[in-house]
């Protein structure tokens, strides 16, 4: 397997345990993979921002850096249900296959939100990824899934963050990386 990402790092720093699992992200290849053992066990294609990868709120990038999941949202919800502000409106979302130009922008299916791990980095004053709302998620733009796209959070196809969420828990360490 080539190397993703420092197991040492989130062991001595973040206090990782190898046999709990972590979310790798790579922005380069828009692909998230999932890690236990220090295998490779699921891998997934993924949109990050389509303003590039930055910190700064308001900036609509997606942040770098370890973060880990601070809460898990919509266990029981719809595949292609809306949240708005992190609640469940119980509105289906229409998912496009293709470009109709009549995509909603909208958080579906499942939430992961994201809480920054590292001060002056992704947590802190105008950093914090917390603040900023950033999850791993849903999406009724599947079509743009594999490209960035979205603003500032990592989007999934439906089916794969149903599939995601129940393969992680609150707490799992999540590294985005360039």
């Amino acid at each position: 397997m080539r190397k993703i990402f420092s197991f040492k790092k989130l062991q001595k720093h973040f206090g990782f345990q190898p046999d709990h699992g972590v979310i790798v992200v790579s922005v380069s290849q828009q692909r998230l993979y999932l890690i236990k053992r220090k295998e490779i066990i699921k891998n997934y294609p993924v949109s990050t921002s389509r303003y590039g990868i930055g910190n700064r709120d308001g900036s609509y990038k997606t942040p770098l850096g370890v973060h880990r999941i601070s809460s898990r949202i919509g266990k029981d919800a719809h595949i292609g249900e809306i949240f708005q502000s992190r609640k469940r409106t119980h509105r289906i979302a229409r998912i496009s296959a293709a470009t109709t130009g009549k995509e909603e922008d909208v958080i579906t299916t499942r939430i992961l939100r994201l809480e920054g791990r590292e001060p002056g980095i992704n947590k802190g004053k105008g950093i914090d990824s917390y603040e900023r709302c950033i999850y791993i998620h849903g999406t009724a733009a599947e079509h743009l899934i594999g490209k960035p796209a979205s603003h500032g959070c990592i989007r999934m196809r439906n089916k794969d963050i149903v599939e995601l969420f129940d393969l992680v828990k609150r707490g799992t360490l999540v590294e985005i990386r360039k």
